[in-house]
């Protein structure tokens, strides 16, 4: 009980302590030695709540009801082997985007209001993975829209501020739109607990089937927003652009990943996936992801500024999570989830990457990034085998994760899209490639009428070096040795169908 407290409630508070310390700007002579009590507070408290959320999930018992909000309806966390994959992504993706922050959000104002909602989020997102009922994620849902946004507007430009709210009304209209289909759920249950093959009694399934297929499709809707599902997914590329690298890190490789953990729970643990599979829910729902597999490629290949490429990528790689989710068999599943890990490393690697970029030399565009590999070697050589990953090259994590998926695809039996899921998947491929290998490739081989004379070695200091390696080596080392996290995901889909 204790741990699971400690690892949600220990960084929202001690966020709040930095909100309330470093109320106001950094300034004067006093500057430094604050800033070096900051971060040293921040790095302390970062390292206690990754602490407590990994005790907490070798000490999980069997749950606890924190408080009641009504008689029938307790805020209720458990942990679980779903919750646990979501939150080992969490620890390491927050752990190696705040020490990325040390450095590059140096010549930033108001650091400590940064930090300080930084944490919060932190606290949120391990509340969302150990959430024990429908009830508990939705309210911590809620807060993570909340506590992320002031990460986007950050700088306090008219453009982030639009880009934020932008964030904040879209986000906030699909989780009211999830939270309508919550209400029928609660009149057509026996518990909003998650439990395994979903809680429908079956009285309800059989005199409102029809009607609890809407509703379904309406959460997924909902949820699918903070996921960058089409056709709500245009808040995603506004707001990454405008927000600090660490913070698209941390909002690109697990925030959004809110929603596809939304969306598992909605359907695999709520309504169960033999209620949905073959039915018009599962054809629509396919239809919307792979149209967002392809359409979020496309826009990135025609992206000239690189951290908005990266978003567009992020909204097509996302549904690539969810169209596993949606074919609905053991292998998709299983692939699915194994993408969730590595399109987490990934894609935290290459936002540190272009925040790296962006903190040494100022550049932005694509096409600015030409010999940028002979001044940054260390940082484009992450940047490169981070992208063989996504686009799906073995010995990658991407690799594995894709395979999987294509399999399941074809094993599925679903008419047209069993076919037609693997080519539109091996499409994006190539336009992955396409979008992601040119900065490479111009980076390492400028041509011959570059001029090397301007060229000057910057790379960045260890602080933003590390984490990027670590997220590098992760992402390979998935798919070096996938069985034993392919052993481990295909006991939970075992418990799912």
């Amino acid at each position: 009980m204790y741990p699971i407290l400690l690892s949600i409630f220990f960084p929202i508070f001690s966020g709040l302590f930095l909100l309330i310390r470093y109320r106001t700007p950094l300034t004067g002579v006093t500057k430094a030695a604050d800033r070096k009590t900051l971060l040293g507070l921040t790095s302390c408290f970062l390292v206690i709540t990754a602490l407590f959320s990994v005790v907490a999930q070798f000490t999980a018992g069997d749950g606890f009801i924190l408080f009641y909000l009504t008689k029938a309806l307790p805020v209720y966390f458990r942990i679980d082997e779903t919750g646990t994959v979501f939150a080992l992504l969490t620890i390491i993706v927050m752990l190696c985007a705040g020490f990325f922050s040390f450095e590059y959000m140096k010549h930033e104002e108001r650091e400590g209001r940064y930090y300080g909602y930084y944490l919060m989020v932190f606290g949120v997102l391990n509340a969302l993975c150990f959430a024990g009922n429908l009830i508990t994620f939705y309210l911590f849902f809620e807060c993570l829209t909340l506590s992320s946004m002031p990460l986007v507007l950050h700088n306090g430009s008219k453009e982030s501020i639009m880009a934020g709210l932008k964030y904040l009304f879209y986000s906030l209209c699909g989780a009211y739109v999830a939270l309508f289909g919550i209400y029928f759920i609660y009149r057509s249950s026996d518990t909003l607990t998650f439990t395994a093959g979903g809680v429908l009694n079956a009285s309800a399934s059989a005199s409102q089937g029809e009607f609890l297929l809407l509703v379904a499709f309406i959460m997924l809707l909902g949820f699918g927003v903070k996921a960058g599902m089409f056709p709500m997914h245009a808040w995603l590329p506004t707001a990454h652009p405008v927000a600090p690298a660490p913070a698209s890190a941390a909002l690109s490789a697990v925030i959004v990943k809110s929603g596809v953990l939304a969306a598992l729970r909605t359907v695999y643990y709520i309504f169960g996936a033999d209620f949905l599979r073959g039915t018009w829910v599962q054809i629509g729902w396919m239809t919307l992801t792979l149209t967002t597999v392809l359409l979020g490629s496309m826009l990135a290949y025609k992206e000239p500024v690189l951290k908005k490429r990266l978003a567009y990528s992020t909204v097509s790689q996302l549904s690539y999570i969810l169209f596993g989710l949606a074919v609905m068999n053991g292998t998709s599943l299983t692939g699915s989830l194994l993408h969730v890990l590595a399109h987490g490393f990934i894609k935290a690697a290459l936002f540190l990457c272009a925040g790296a970029i962006i903190y040494k030399t100022g550049k932005t565009r694509v096409e600015q990034l030409r010999g940028i590999g002979k001044e940054m070697p260390l940082t484009m050589w992450c940047y490169t085998f981070v992208s063989l990953g996504l686009i799906g090259i073995p010995p990658t994590g991407g690799f594995v994760s894709k395979w999987y998926l294509a399999v399941g695809s074809l094993k599925s039996g679903v008419p047209v899209f069993a076919v037609l899921g693997p080519v539109i998947l091996l499409i994006s491929a190539l336009l992955t490639a396409g979008y992601l290998l040119p900065p490479a490739i111009h980076g390492f081989f400028p041509g011959a009428d570059f001029d090397y004379s301007r060229l000057q070695k910057q790379e960045p200091c260890k602080l933003m070096t590390v984490p990027i390696l670590i997220l590098t080596v992760l992402s390979v080392l998935i798919g070096l040795f996938p069985g034993v996290i392919t052993d481990y995901l295909a006991n939970i889909v075992s418990t799912l169908l």
